[in-house]
């Protein structure tokens, strides 16, 4: 088993790392199956640039070669080409009762149940970005404001969490929240593989053996293993974090 998941690469958005994304797909073993985890596409609707595009030609020509799996998000939900080479479009995947792969926006209570303030809140933002601000994505100003963000975060690992314990699963990885986690919550690990709009880019790479995530440094590129302590906060955020097993998941 060899896997490499990734998430929220929102292709079509400004803030897409599509170099660097580009060089990842070129790289990537090719006895790999690789994971698409949701928001694969910013807007369904929209018409891409010529850079973008080729992209999701890359991904198209790799798929002849190797397993491609598109799990779809709330951003690419409805996105249906005509002729898409041979990747497999889903919501979930499984590996056996080891691993749950789903883009993490069935967790979410949050955002449906404030969609006024989430669009007040991107006008807020566009506005910043017209008025002079540094252009980032609407994710990452987001995480200026640490206490609702944590709330989000915090209810999509909760219900994805409870998801794997009622179907028995060992671990469950999302996407959606763009903000890259990795830890053990009641006795369940959870890995969040942040976006590809923001830096750094994260992916996880999953073995017979273990699940390691992994970060993309992009000068010059190469794949570092994250250490826990740059992703989980001080602040004990969850009620529960395994000290011990945060760098590495056992798949027995």
């Amino acid at each position: 088993m060899n896997l490499i998941i990734v998430s929220d690469l929102h292709i079509g958005s400004r803030y897409f790392f599509n170099k660097a994304f580009e060089h990842f797909l070129k790289v990537i073993p090719e006895d790999c199956t690789l994971i698409l985890n949701g928001d694969i596409i910013d807007n369904p609707y929209a018409k891409l640039s010529l850079s973008h595009q080729q992209i999701l030609d890359l991904i198209k020509q790799l798929s002849y070669r190797q397993s491609i799996i598109w799990l779809r998000g709330n951003h690419d939900n409805g996105y249906l080409p005509n002729s898409f080479g041979n990747i497999k479009f889903k919501r979930i995947q499984t590996v056996e009762h080891r691993l749950l792969i789903t883009h993490g926006d069935d967790f979410d209570d949050v955002m449906p149940r404030n969609q006024a303030f989430m669009k007040a809140f991107k006008l807020l933002h566009d506005l910043r970005v017209k008025l002079g601000a540094k252009p980032v994505h609407v994710a990452e100003y987001a995480k200026r404001w640490d206490f609702f963000y944590k709330v989000l975060r915090r209810n999509v690992m909760i219900n994805a969490v409870k998801c794997a314990i009622e179907n028995g699963y060992e671990a469950v990885t999302c996407g959606h929240t763009h903000y890259a986690e990795n830890l053990v919550f009641n006795g369940i690990r959870y890995i969040n593989t942040g976006a590809w709009t923001e830096f750094p880019a994260f992916f996880l790479r999953v073995t017979e053996y273990e699940m390691i995530l992994m970060k993309l440094e992009d000068n010059p590129f190469r794949f570092l293993e994250v250490n826990a302590a740059e992703l989980i906060p001080g602040d004990h955020l969850f009620s529960r974090v395994d000290n011990e097993s945060r760098k590495t998941v056992p798949l027995p």
